[in-house]
């Protein structure tokens, strides 16, 4: 058993098998989620359930976050009973959830002041790599603090990667994501173009793998633009939010508003939902 007892709160998608893969490593993991049939998982699998925020940072020596957005994040360190009202000096706050850079700044700053430590921390990758530890983890804060967390992200990602002070990992965050948003509209666009002009996706998939335009997200989403098929490995919502973070922490690049114009459009037809992929089926209804 690893000595470090660890915390984890917010098991969505992402945050439960990720915190599958801490147990496995032989950390003794505290959860806590609102809804109490999210931890049924983990605590059959040997975690233990605290009653508050409040009791999760206070057991714990390092302590998780995975949330949906910057107003749950805010919310779950700064209300009455939250983690840093239950925190002991020295205690290592880890948010992995994807919030802007000036969000992670204001946690960082607000953690100083309880002399605890704090990271940002999200992550590349969606729900398979989570499950399998092979996300790649994007950190900023301080260098010590990186050094302490290490092990244990190593058991999350095959790469945990230290960029600099409070908020680089955020930042990193919303730039891959911006990329991540430019070639799936890309590969929508494309493989709708082609069949206008009769070559089938088959075909023109086959031509994106096979040559210089391929890449890993483009095979992974092959199996879903074949099918017209499109669960939520990463909702569509989410790039939406992403996107907007992006330009509020100052996106303003050729490509953006259109990229953001398109997604927030499918999300309004009623694909926030679904994978981000589905924005083909929105360009190819208003074509």
């Amino acid at each position: 058993m690893n000595k470090l007892k660890i915390g984890w709160a917010g098991l969505g998608n992402m945050g439960t098998p990720m915190a599958l893969n801490i147990l496995k490593a032989g950390y003794e993991l505290t959860v806590f989620n609102r809804d109490k049939d999210k931890e049924q998982e983990l605590i059959a699998a040997g975690a233990r359930s605290a009653k508050s925020l409040q009791e999760l940072a206070s057991h714990c020596d390092v302590v998780f976050t995975m949330l949906s957005d910057d107003k749950a994040v805010k919310s779950v360190y700064n209300e009455t009973d939250g983690l840093l009202s239950g925190s002991k000096t020295g205690t290592l706050m880890i948010d992995m959830s994807t919030v802007a850079p000036d969000t992670s700044r204001y946690l960082s700053a607000l953690c100083k002041t309880k002399q605890v430590s704090f990271l940002d921390a999200p992550v590349s990758g969606s729900v398979q790599p989570a499950k399998e530890g092979k996300l790649i983890i994007l950190v900023g804060g301080e260098a010590q603090d990186f050094e302490k967390a290490k092990p244990i992200l190593d058991v999350l990602g095959k790469l945990a990667l230290y960029l600099g002070t409070a908020g680089a990992g955020s930042s990193a965050k919303l730039a891959i994501n911006y990329l991540l948003g430019i070639n799936i509209q890309a590969l929508a666009e494309t493989v709708l173009f082609a069949e206008q002009n009769g070559i089938s996706k088959e075909n023109m998939l086959t031509i994106i793998n096979e040559g210089a335009c391929g890449n890993g997200i483009i095979k992974l989403k092959t199996p879903a633009v074949l099918n017209d098929n499109f669960p939520p490995a990463f909702a569509l919502k989410y790039i939406v939010k992403d996107l907007k973070l992006a330009k509020g922490a100052g996106l303003n690049s050729p490509l953006s508003n259109p990229l953001l114009n398109t997604f927030e459009a499918a999300a309004a037809d009623g694909l926030g939902e679904e994978d981000l992929m589905a924005v083909i089926k929105y360009l190819k209804s208003s074509s």
